[in-house]
């Protein structure tokens, strides 16, 4: 003990640097601590930042689905007007006319997007576990519906029957009115029967007749033909 008080008596100087180096050392390893500290907090914040996007992004996608959803469901009940009403069709036929460019782009954005047509969300659903990227895409072919659509009914109400010939229009029109009487309620069932069989053999040729309107048609008349069953 005496040995040591008199090193330190005789090399007290020493105390100074060696001192220094430890309060260095000690007030590096403090500064390294508090960095990491900060370092664990800034991650964290970005983790928490990443689940919060990620879940902003889930409920806008939700919300935006049923939207989109109901675009689509808009856009296929423009379209079933003219698939299910043959006198509309008859006075618009290029919506069915596939030798024309914007009608078959019309028809190939309508398959694409029935295509990629997510399930229904619940009503009552916070949430949609569909993919981000899966919803772009039917986002995407819904908007791509819509503009097809726009261009083939805009060209289809300008040309309305002007690609037919003079007897073609006469014919046309025939067909139209044959078709007011096979939908006529107040007609006996013979005369409706009667009717449509006669527009049917005017549009040959000339129109394609979507299979929905003819089905729909056919059950109306099958239904007047058939004792105690009404018109559908």
């Amino acid at each position: 003990m005496t040995g040591i008080l008199e090193f330190a008596s005789d090399y007290w100087w020493l105390v100074f640097p060696v001192g220094g180096v430890v309060g260095g050392w000690v007030g590096s390893v403090a500064k390294y601590n508090e960095k990491r500290r900060k370092d664990k907090i800034e991650l964290e914040r970005i983790r928490a930042s990443a689940r919060t996007e990620q879940l902003r992004l889930t409920t806008t996608s939700l919300r935006q689905l049923r939207k989109t959803l109901e675009q689509h469901d808009a856009l296929n009940a423009r379209w079933f007007a003219y698939e299910l009403d043959l006198a509309t069709l008859i006075e618009y036929p290029l919506m069915t006319d596939m030798r024309e460019p914007l009608t078959l782009a019309f028809h190939r954005a309508r398959v694409r997007a029935d295509d990629l047509r997510p399930e229904e969300p619940a009503p009552d659903a916070t949430e949609t576990s569909l993919p981000p990227d899966e919803f772009d895409r039917y986002r995407e072919a819904v908007a791509e519906y819509a503009a097809a659509f726009e261009a083939a009914e805009r060209e289809a109400r300008r040309r309305r029957q002007a690609a037919f010939s003079p007897v073609e229009r006469e014919a046309l029109e025939r067909a139209r009115k044959l078709i007011g009487v096979a939908s006529d309620t107040g007609a006996t069932p013979a005369e409706r029967q009667a009717a449509y069989k006669k527009a049917r053999a005017e549009l040959d040729g000339l129109i394609d007749v979507p299979p929905a309107a003819a089905e729909r048609l056919e059950g109306q008349i099958a239904g007047a033909l058939e004792p105690g069953r009404g018109d559908d």
